[in-house]
């Protein structure tokens, strides 16, 4: 019986997931729009009251979006009243939704690495992700590794897309 052989495994194939970096505190959504008069109008009385009745310590830990997703017009003020009730409780407070928070801490993730370690190396990205990495991190991803991998490739080890290869010098 011939001895099988993991030609994946023994490519030299560097994969990276940028699932592993996804946040591990809870990502809550604070929406504004839920403390306006019919949606639209910030009552300040109404909305100073409907804060300081809040279970502040229900987001410990949480990376908390404060966003208001109607066209109404929030005053400057009440984001920061809110920001002023969440500190002392959240991990990290962010203006914006989920979706904008995770396009943020990912460019920060990704601007704090160390690229050199991927100098000649052939990476695949892997794709197919169960957590929502946004587009973004991929293509922040892809244009922090160009310089320094031979080869950058999208998927999985065993059926990839290329993305990108160095080309070779000629020696003369």
């Amino acid at each position: 019986m011939a001895e099988l052989i993991n030609r994946v495994a023994n490519s030299g194939l560097k994969t990276l997931n940028l699932e592993t970096d996804y946040p591990k505190q809870d990502i809550i959504e604070f929406d504004l729009k839920d403390y306006l008069f019919k949606g639209l109008i910030l009552k300040e009385k109404d909305f100073r009251k409907a804060l300081k009745e809040i279970d502040w310590t229900s987001y410990e830990n949480t990376h908390f979006c404060l966003f208001c997703s109607t066209d109404a017009i929030i005053p400057q003020w009440a984001f920061m009243l809110v920001a002023v009730y969440a500190k002392p409780h959240v991990t990290t407070l962010y203006q914006g939704d989920k979706t904008a928070f995770l396009k943020h801490y990912y460019s920060q993730v990704l601007q704090g690495k160390n690229y050199d370690q991927y100098e000649g190396e052939r990476i695949v990205i892997k794709g197919c992700s169960n957590l929502p990495v946004p587009a973004s991190a991929y293509m922040e991803l892809a244009a922090n590794l160009q310089p320094f991998a031979q080869s950058i490739m999208y998927g999985e080890p065993c059926s990839t897309v290329p993305v990108f290869k160095r080309p070779r010098k000629l020696n003369k």
